[in-house]
């Protein structure tokens, strides 16, 4: 049978749990593919995007001991910034010692981290000050947060490229003639506590990312990113991470990229990305030029993008017994995938 998609089967997980990492916060995780695979550990964008189950088909899973988690506050994690605005406790380096706990909980020595988007910034952070902890990276559409790529995003350029929506997106903030900085206007109409201020603040925040990540429009996403609690849990932490610039001293993940030498890299980066544009990917890869740069073409910032998702699913194959590791095989039964085939479409 012809395989059509780059994608693994879809699996379920064998185990799952919420941990209490302080702060009166609880993560939510879980394991799929085999438990006596080679680690890795995926780090969802946003931040407050949430680990989505189709992420687990970017792993062999005979092969690959997968661990997806959410970040404080989104996704199954608690409390859910959908229903607190004290978002104090969330922060850059709160997720980075997160992962460590995580970490130690399920036993783990060192892992692959994998990151997309804000996921690559979390990657890099963690990677720069546990570097030790890691096997390989694995990046795809570089974001660092700098306030260029803000801007770019958030204050007008971007907007050239998608009128119509980036109207939508102003429309809260007194529509076309809004002259100010979007990121710090919006931080009070989301945390505002009337329903009818950040309700309908937070939907026009999150449809303007999901009707401007992938390359040809996504309906299907930018429902789902209209619902309102997702929307509103995305739409507050992303905009406290932006308003304080990730807790980063401006270009910081580009300067200690240095930290990185030592660590097999792959960054996977969407040409045509008008939410982390490919500077930011080309910038890093000048300052980390062990790692291997793939540019897409006709691909945006999505990592369902054809071209992106192959790339990152052949970046996983050839680490997966990187660094003399042998996992023992388990059998698809047993992994609860297919037995034939391995792979199949979307």
């Amino acid at each position: 049978m012809t395989r059509v998609s780059a994608l693994y089967a879809p699996i379920e997980p064998y185990a799952s749990g919420l941990l209490d990492v302080g702060d009166g916060q609880r993560l939510h995780w879980e394991e799929c593919g085999n438990p006596d695979g080679k680690p890795v550990i995926f780090l969802h964008g946003g931040p407050g995007a949430g680990a989505t189950p189709s992420v687990r088909r970017l792993f062999d899973p005979a092969r690959y001991r997968i661990v997806l988690t959410d970040q404080r506050g989104c996704g199954r994690s608690r409390p859910h910034a959908s229903e607190t605005d004290d978002l104090t406790a969330n922060t850059t380096w709160n997720l980075v010692e997160d992962l460590e706990r995580l970490r130690t909980d399920r036993g783990i020595e060192r892992w692959q981290v994998f990151g997309g988007s804000w996921g690559s910034a979390l990657a890099l952070a963690y990677a720069e000050t546990h570097p030790e902890r890691v096997t390989e990276l694995v990046l795809r559409g570089i974001f660092t947060l700098r306030r260029a790529e803000l801007d770019f995003y958030y204050n007008g350029a971007a907007g050239q490229l998608f009128p119509d929506r980036y109207e939508r997106f102003l429309a809260p903030l007194g529509g076309r003639g809004f002259t100010g900085d979007t990121i710090a206007a919006y931080h009070d109409l989301l945390f505002d506590p009337d329903p009818a201020v950040h309700g309908p603040a937070a939907v026009a925040w999150s449809t303007w990312e999901a009707a401007t990540i992938t390359l040809l429009p996504d309906e299907g996403l930018i429902a789902k990113f209209s619902e309102p609690a997702y929307a509103l849990a995305f739409a507050r932490i992303e905009n406290h991470y932006f308003l304080h610039g990730g807790w980063f001293s401006e270009g910081q993940l580009i300067a200690d990229a240095h930290r990185l030498r030592s660590i097999p890299g792959v960054i996977v980066q969407g040409r045509y990305d008008v939410a982390t544009p490919a500077v930011t990917a080309w910038d890093l890869h000048r300052a980390w030029p062990e790692a291997e740069l793939q540019l897409i073409d006709a691909a945006g910032h999505a990592y369902s993008e054809p071209g992106i998702t192959a790339a990152l699913v052949a970046a996983t194959d050839r680490f997966v017994g990187a660094g003399g590791w042998r996992p023992r095989t388990a059998s698809p039964a047993a992994l609860g995938v297919p037995t034939s085939p391995t792979r199949r479409s979307s």
